[in-house]
Order: C-alpha cells, then structure tokens, then sequence
C-alpha cells in the first residue's frame, strides 16, 4: 500500500507535491471528457456498443489522469495508465474485426498479440535518444500507420483517417516528450498540448470508426458485424 502511495514528481510543470501544482495538466484533462462527450451524442442511436465502450473509456482517459496530475501517485498513474492501454486493446480488437473483416476468434488474436508487439518495440524506442522518455507510446502510431496503409485500397477513407490519427498521435507524443527537455525555457512545461491534442485524437479514432461502419450499412456494401 505504501508503495502506492509513493508520490512522483514527472512533469515541468510540478514544482511541489500539493495538490493544485499542475492546474493546467491537470484542467485540460477536460479535453478526453469533452471529447468523449461529443463522440457520445454523434453515436446516439447508431447501434454501435463497441465505440460506446471507447468514449466510456476515454473519459475514463480523462479522470484517471486529473487523479495522475493532481495526487502525484503511483496509484493515480495507475489509474492514468490503465483505460488508456484498454482503450487501444478495444481499437485494435474493433480494428480487426471490422475493418478486415476478421471473425470474432482472429480479432481477439490480434488483440493479443499487441501485448508481445509492444513488448518488442517498446525497448527498441527506449533505446532510440528522443523516443525513450515516450517508448511505451510510440508503438502505437507505428500500427495505426501500418492499419492505415493496409487498408488504403479496401477502405481508403478510413485509411485516410486512420493516417491523420498516426499523425495526430506522433504531434502529441512529441510535445509530450519535450516537456522536460524544454523545461527550463518554458516553466508551465508542453504536456498540457499532449492533452489537448490526445483528447482531439482519440475523438477523431472513435469517429473514423463510426464512419466506416455507417458506410458498412449502406445498400450494397460488403456486410459485415456491427460493433
């Protein structure tokens, strides 16, 4: 229990352990909650359970990591962590089973094979000089990319979107990983951009996915599960 009440100093912008000490990490959490509000009133009446569960998950996103900037614990990056890591493992399963068209079985295969997928690169970003202090995160553009360039030709727009979500991520990854770096010329730190844009990104997956199964239902598209 002790341990996970250790508190973490990890941000430009901490200078102590109160509680208010990130106010502008921590107040532009706002940015997954609104997002997953939005995403929440755009799927209304959809049918679409699976990008239900998604805007759940990022506003989860959004709370868990107000807990992490606050607090300053290692149970709140827990909680900061967790949704997070659920929120890609229910992209990749919905990613392969309704945008390839995998059966139920092979898209929970894939999903687990994200876990060794990740366990492979993560070191190998960690040992890359700007990629190492965000190496658990840059696995993650690098397949949304590789989804995105599979699918350009069997479903090119949301190929499309799924590039702008890898570009968008590789931003806000950027400004995450220059939050020391650049401490001592910008006091306040960029981590807060990381929000902003992660919220922006993580709405935007969940509307590439709503798209692309909208276009499913249209007469005379290939059929295919609804999530």
């Amino acid at each position: 229990m002790e341990g996970l009440l250790r508190q973490v100093d990890a941000y430009c912008e901490r200078t102590d352990f109160t509680y208010w000490s990130e106010p502008v990490n921590a107040l532009t959490n706002a940015a997954f909650l609104l997002a997953a509000w939005i995403m929440w009133r755009r799927l209304r009446g959809a049918g679409l359970p699976l990008a239900g569960a998604m805007c759940a998950l990022l506003a989860l996103i959004g709370i868990g990591s107000f807990l992490f900037h606050t607090h300053a614990t290692i149970w709140g990056g827990i909680a900061d962590t967790t949704p997070i890591a659920l929120f890609i493992l229910l992209y990749v399963f919905a990613a392969s089973r309704d945008f390839w068209g995998l059966k139920t079985p092979w898209a929970l295969a894939v999903t687990a094979g994200f876990i060794p997928y990740a366990a492979l690169m993560v070191p190998l970003f960690r040992s890359l000089p700007f990629f190492g202090v965000s190496a658990a995160y840059w696995p993650v553009p690098l397949l949304i990319a590789a989804y995105a360039a599979g699918l350009r030709r069997r479903a090119p727009d949301t190929a499309r979107g799924l590039a702008l979500g890898a570009a968008a991520l590789c931003l806000s990854l950027t400004f995450r990983t220059l939050d020391e770096p650049l401490c001592a010329a910008i006091p306040l730190g960029t981590h807060f951009l990381w929000h902003l844009l992660n919220g922006l990104m993580l709405g935007w997956m969940i509307e590439v996915y709503r798209r692309h199964m909208l276009v499913r239902r249209r007469p005379g598209a290939p059929s295919g599960r609804d999530g």
